[in-house]
C-alpha cells in the first residue's frame, strides 16, 4: 500500500490514499507512542467525520514517517462550504481550534472550508506536501473508516 521511505525518512512525493485502518496499521502499531497517537488519530476522524461536513482528511508530518517517535499527529480537514464551526458542539469543538487541538488532543489540525482553497480543493491539498524548508514529502489522504 505505501512505498518505502526515502533518504530522509519521509515518503516519497505524491498523496497515497488509504483506509484509515490501513494508516493505523501501517503507521500506528510500531511502539507505544505511535500506538496512542493511532488511537487520536482514529478519534479526530470520527469526530471530523462526525460533522456531517468533512470534504478530505489529510495526515502529513512525522507520523507518517520512519522516525521511531513521531512529535504528534498533523492534520488537515477540507470542509464542505456550508460547515459553521460554530455549530459544532462538545468535543467535536475541539479539533476546529488549532490551539485545543493540539492541548487536548496532542494533534496540529488545520482546516479550511472548500471554497477558501486557492487554486481549489486539490492544491490546497498538495500543498501540504511542502515542509518547511521547501523541500517536499508523501502525504496521506484517508477516504475511509470501515469501523467506529
Amino acid at each position: 500500500m505505501f512505498p518505502n521511505f526515502n533518504e530522509n525518512g519521509d515518503l516519497p512525493v505524491g498523496i497515497y490514499v488509504s483506509t484509515l485502518e490501513q494508516v493505523v496499521e501501517h503507521f500506528g502499531t510500531q511502539n507505544l507512542r505511535r500506538r496512542g497517537i493511532a488511537r487520536r488519530l482514529v478519534r479526530i476522524y470520527n469526530l471530523a467525520a462526525g460533522t456531517g461536513e468533512l470534504k478530505r482528511f489529510v495526515i502529513f508530518g512525522s507520523f507518517i514517517t520512519d522516525k521511531v517517535v513521531p512529535n504528534d499527529i498533523d492534520i488537515f480537514l477540507l470542509m464542505n462550504d456550508s460547515f459553521d464551526p460554530s455549530a459544532v458542539t462538545g468535543e467535536a469543538s475541539v479539533i476546529f481550534s488549532n490551539l485545543a487541538a493540539q492541548e487536548y488532543e496532542g494533534a496540529s489540525i488545520f482546516w479550511l472550508r472548500s471554497f477558501a482553497a486557492i487554486g481549489g480543493e486539490q492544491s490546497a491539498v498538495e500543498d501540504w506536501q511542502y515542509k518547511r524548508d521547501d523541500t517536499r514529502r508523501g502525504i496521506v489522504e484517508v477516504v475511509g473508516h470501515d469501523s467506529q
